[in-house]
């Protein structure tokens, strides 16, 4: 058999094992994320070898992407299929327990396929852009960090409505392994899977025109259409502003870990393409900012599409979550100005950290993603029970807007909030202009002395 298979079963047998140990012994807090970092060391560790797919969503997302052979796509299905299938029996044998797949309790089929669209989603489309992109394929080594992460998102974010799997080589395992407690919803989790990898395929195309032709070159970075840049600004919030919500609702164990992961993910995937700002404080200080990485023109643009992207967002999380909205308000003991204050305070620690490392002339090409993603962990959990930590105009909208339509109330406290980090935003760039001098310095041209 050949190597690429042989890592293909392997890289799915841990995968799957690791759900299962965890699953099985209790569900630590810290469970998604470590079924999220045995996929990200399993792909730095065989990404040469096979590609590191582990997941038959993947495989399918890259075939329609024209990044793989088709006779390879079923090759690959073959043996991710086998890795969680052996694997679903080993931890049974060994623990002599299994459960079962399914929704949750309360949950209908549909939250549970939208929850598996959507993550499967966010993954392959991390994927297709990160590590099969013309402009990322082996240029990177933020790939497997990105892709891995996107678990710590949805399994954090979505985990409770359908168990999050989003790979039918995970819900095959489960439910072979299971099967004398009830075997079929895989089917269904399958092809709400492979729906969500076919959708990625298209949207990565979308959001990378020089996709739909082999020959063509990928732009310069920030050089993309504005269909494009917009639509990735749209999809960058959407699932920023959907996990805040999934979690919240959710009771999540690790809810800041999520959400800054999301942000982080989609960040390395478009970053290239639209400066993934995603969210309207930073396009705001990125203008203010100056020397030319956003055209005056495109600011209302970005902020309309982000703004859209959340409220859909919210839409979202209300019909997966029954219903259930969440106010934006500071919690219970703190006072509306606190909240305020720390929401500019936190903005513009995330707009001056984006100012500082993704718009300067040295790029941190490496770690931009993280740096961006970690001042959400940074600022969420420092304010989040006084404020919420929302710390993006996007957020706040997108979770008044459904308090509202719930029943809630808010509002006013939605445009104070927007006004505070607005102005975080611009304290930053006005705070970057005066610690990054050089960044304003025409160097000067080197002239021959011939």
């Amino acid at each position: 058999m050949s190597a690429q298979y042989v890592a293909e079963f392997v890289g799915t047998f841990m995968l799957v094992f690791t759900v299962g140990c965890n699953v099985v012994t209790g569900g630590s807090p810290f469970a998604v994320t470590s079924i999220a970092c045995t996929l990200m060391v399993s792909i730095y560790a065989l990404g040469g070898v096979s590609g590191a797919n582990f997941n038959p969503a993947v495989s399918l997302a890259l075939g329609i992407a024209n990044k793989m052979e088709w006779n390879e796509v079923g090759k690959y299905f073959a043996s991710q299929i086998a890795g969680g299938i052996a694997a679903g029996f080993a931890y049974a044998v060994m623990f002599w327990d299994v459960f079962n797949l399914e929704p949750a309790a309360g949950f209908a089929w549909w939250q549970a396929a939208l929850a598996e669209i959507i993550y499967t989603f966010m993954l392959c489309f991390v994927v297709l852009n990160v590590a099969a992109s013309k402009m990322h394929a082996g240029k990177n080594q933020f790939y497997g960090l990105a892709i891995g992460f996107v678990v710590i998102a949805g399994g954090y974010g979505a985990g409770h409505i359908s168990g999050g799997c989003f790979n039918p080589a995970v819900a095959i395992g489960i439910d072979s392994a299971s099967a004398g407690l009830g075997f079929g919803w895989c089917v269904a989790y399958t092809i709400f899977e492979l729906a969500g990898a076919a959708l990625a395929a298209v949207l990565f195309k979308a959001c990378r025109p020089e996709e739909k032709n082999q020959d063509e070159p990928a732009p310069q970075p920030g050089s993309y259409p504005i269909e494009s840049r917009l639509l990735s600004e749209f999809l960058g919030t959407y699932m920023l502003v959907l996990t805040v919500g999934l979690n919240v609702l959710g009771g999540s164990k690790a809810p800041v870990w999520s959400i800054a992961a999301s942000l982080m993910c989609m960040i390395f995937a478009l970053g290239s393409c639209s400066g993934a700002h995603f969210n309207p404080a930073v396009t705001a200080a990125v203008a203010l900012s100056g020397r030319n990485k956003i055209a005056a023109s495109d600011v209302g643009k970005y902020i309309g599409a982000q703004l859209v992207g959340g409220f859909c967002a919210s839409l979202t999380y209300m019909a997966m979550e029954k219903g259930q909205v969440f106010p934006l308000q500071p919690g219970a003991g703190h006072t509306w100005i606190s909240a305020y204050f720390l929401e500019m305070v936190f903005t513009f620690l995330l707009c001056f950290v984006v100012l500082s490392v993704a718009t300067v002339e040295n790029v941190l090409h490496q770690y931009f993603g993280l740096a961006i993603g970690s001042c959400v962990t940074a600022g969420g959990y420092a304010i989040g029970a006084i404020s919420g930590g929302s710390l993006n105009p996007a957020v706040s909208t997108g979770i008044a807007l459904s308090s509202l339509l719930g029943g809630g109330h808010g509002i006013f406290h939605m445009f104070m909030y927007i006004l505070f980090e607005i102005a975080g935003g611009l304290l930053a760039a006005v705070v970057f202009k005066k610690t990054h001098e050089s960044e304003y310095t025409e160097t000067p041209l080197l002239t021959s002395k011939a």
